[in-house]
């Protein structure tokens, strides 16, 4: 079984959360060890480090507000309930109280705070001196980690690189999102000089320098960049450490976490750390849209191919449909899907993704909340992709943009036919667009995808539809305020330097 480096120590006499506003920066020892004894053992380092990674664990547990939730406020799926604000950015009303809008600003600064504070004082520790080097290595792609995910949706933040202190980091003002951009940079070029390659089974799921490089890949992406994302994938892939996993249904089974194509994902074991995807997972939340996206086995959309049949839909389709989406009609835990319970009853498909569920075979499944499946943050696909969408953005369709791409498609599970030669950038660029949605359906990735290409604006102005094309969700997206979120109210409230996004 998976062993846990989540956990919290609580032994170890130390809060490490943190934040911008008054409140989250003012904490007080929990028990009789203050930050000044703290730091005496290669113990207490250890466990304060794994305080840095246990932030992480939080936002993926419950709703999984940064997985399924960020797929819901794209045109692939919808909130249910709207309980964590889902649905209300996806409608427009975009608003400083909602909670996943808190929670993710206030979490990251939270992560920001423990690993300051763990490199801030990692030097004083009576330590093996290769292993603290290593150490401060986690603890930096950690801290970019959570800048990335502060910047990405908030644009430019107050920046932090020292232990929490009120009296000096209490009313900052923003700093600009390329000012931060560089400290992730320098944060990762020192992480991916001292992060080993792998660890032994007693240490996995820690960083290590592919996923130090997969994080430089995705900024640089994200901020158009291409030179150094291509680089920085490159670098990936040259480590000769990752490829396809064969299955793509299997790539998110329990049965196959940490297979050859994870980079760096977020663990859970049961019964100390679970999670709720597998019934999460099953809820029919899946929009009409994002069915009609994939593609016919002969490479055409529905609407071009002849091989497409409209009275039986789900034939002759990119397998990665029946391995990711639940259809009414289908089979699945060796059972005729009907639409009853969770399987897809709202709209006519759910998520097969990160459920326990397979098709023929019955399968014993979790008791609700007790899922330990790993959401994934990084894998290998998404390097291909990346190598892919840069060259295109640098040279146009190169032969080395192609062989990416269809790497992806051509996985033993999938076997997509090769992307049509002779393609110009534009239409390319598109190609790899769609793949990215349906090869991360899923996995919260299509959201800041549609937000960095502008296009957000269009698909986010269709309303959500079920299988037979009733509206279950009207959406709305405004230009000229919703490609950022506006800062928490009470950060704003607290801390009268915090100037507001726009529109807010």
């Amino acid at each position: 079984m998976k062993r846990i480096i989540y956990t919290f120590i609580a032994t170890s006499g130390i809060i490490f959360s943190v934040g911008c506003s008054k409140d989250l920066l003012h904490k007080e020892p929990a028990d009789q060890s203050s930050v000044e004894t703290f730091w005496t053992s290669e113990d207490k380092a250890t466990a304060a480090l794994t305080g840095c990674y246990e932030t992480l664990v939080g936002p993926y547990m419950g709703e999984g507000s940064w997985l399924l939730k960020l797929e819901d406020i794209t045109p692939n799926s919808f909130e249910i309930d709207d309980g964590s604000g889902a649905s209300s950015i996806a409608r427009g009303d975009n608003n400083p109280t909602l909670p996943l809008i808190n929670s993710r600003y206030r979490t990251a600064y939270e992560g920001v705070g423990r690993t300051n504070t763990f490199l801030a004082n990692i030097d004083q520790v009576p330590m093996d001196n290769e292993l603290k080097i290593r150490y401060k290595a986690e603890a930096k792609f950690l801290r970019a980690l959570y800048y990335h995910n502060l910047i990405e949706y908030y644009g430019g933040v107050p920046l932090i690189l020292e232990s929490p202190d009120n009296n000096t980091q209490g009313e900052l003002p923003r700093n600009t999102k390329a000012e931060v951009l560089e400290v992730i940079n320098a944060d990762l070029d020192d992480a991916v000089v001292d992060l080993p390659v792998f660890y032994s089974n007693t240490d996995s799921g820690r960083a290590t320098k592919g996923a130090a490089l997969a994080l430089r890949a995705r900024s640089a992406l994200y901020n158009e960049k291409w030179a150094e994302a291509l680089a920085a994938a490159q670098a990936v892939v040259d480590l000769n450490e990752y490829s396809l996993f064969p299955d793509y249904r299997g790539l998110f089974l329990l049965e196959n976490e940490r297979n050859n194509e994870v980079i760096f994902d977020v663990e859970f074991q049961f019964p100390e750390i679970t999670n709720r995807y597998n019934e999460l997972f099953q809820q029919g939340n899946v929009f009409k849209d994002l069915v009609d996206a994939y593609l016919v086995a002969d490479g055409q959309t529905i609407f071009d191919s002849n091989l497409y049949d409209p009275e039986n839909p789900f034939a002759n389709r990119d397998p990665r449909l029946s391995q990711t989406l639940i259809t009414i009609g289908s089979m699945l835990n060796g059972e005729l899907v009907t639409g009853d319970e969770l399987f897809a009853d709202l709209t006519g498909y759910a998520f097969k993704k990160y459920t326990y569920l397979l098709d023929d075979v019955v399968s014993s499944t979790p008791k609700p909340g007790q899922s330990e499946i790993n959401p994934i943050l990084f894998r290998y696909a998404e390097i291909l992709l990346t190598i892919a969408e840069a060259e295109n953005e640098l040279n146009g369709p190169t032969t080395r943009a192609y062989d990416a791409i269809n790497q992806v498609r051509s996985r033993e599970s999938v076997d997509m036919p090769d992307v049509s030669p002779g393609l110009d950038k534009e239409e390319f660029r598109k190609v790899v667009r769609l793949e990215r949605r349906i090869e991360f359906a899923g996995e919260g990735l299509y959201y800041q995808d549609i937000i960095r290409w502008r296009t957000a604006e269009d698909v986010m102005n269709q309303d959500g539809l079920d299988q037979d094309g009733n509206v279950i969700e009207n959406r709305n997206f405004n230009p000229a305020k919703d490609y950022l979120w506006p800062i928490p109210d009470r950060d704003i409230l607290l801390n009268p330097n915090l100037e507001q996004n726009p529109g807010y």
